[in-house]
C-alpha cells in the first residue's frame, strides 16, 4: 500500500465524518433531534424546567406543561409523581432596565420544598 492510497483513505474518512457532523448540527438546529414537532401555534407546550440529582439512582425532574409544572422522582424501582399542577413561575416585566435579568415569582416555594424533603426522608427510612 502506497502513501497516496493511505492519504486518500484518511481524507475520505475525514470527509464522511465531516458530513455526519454537518447533518447532526442541521438536525439539531431544525429541532429534528429532539422531536421538534410543535402544536399548531408553533409554541412548544412541553419542556423540562429543571433536573436535580439526589443520589446515584434518583433524580428530581420538574416538567412544564402549558402553565403548570409537575414534580417527578425518577429512579430506583419505580418512578413517582410527587406533586402535580404546580403553577408555573410568572416572569415580571422590568421596563426600567432592559439588561437586567427577569424576576421569577414562585408560588409558596417554602411549603412545597418542605413537603418534598419530608417525602424523600420517608422514602429513605
Amino acid at each position: 500500500m502506497e502513501i497516496t492510497e493511505i492519504l486518500r483513505f484518511v481524507g475520505a474518512l475525514a470527509f464522511i465524518i465531516g458530513l455526519i457532523a454537518v447533518c447532526a448540527f442541521a438536525a439539531k438546529r431544525l429541532g429534528l433531534a429532539t422531536g421538534g414537532l410543535t402544536s399548531m401555534g408553533g409554541r412548544k407546550r412541553l419542556g423540562v424546567s429543571e433536573v436535580k440529582v439526589i443520589d446515584a439512582k434518583h433524580r428530581l425532574v420538574l416538567i412544564r406543561r402549558d402553565n403548570k409544572e409537575h414534580l417527578i422522582l425518577l429512579g430506583g424501582d419505580r418512578d413517582l409523581l410527587i406533586e402535580s399542577g404546580i403553577d408555573a413561575p410568572v416572569v415580571e416585566e422590568q421596563p426600567a432596565d432592559a439588561n437586567a435579568a427577569p424576576v421569577l415569582q414562585f408560588p409558596a416555594p417554602a411549603a412545597q420544598f418542605q413537603k418534598l424533603f419530608e417525602f424523600i426522608k420517608e422514602r429513605r427510612a
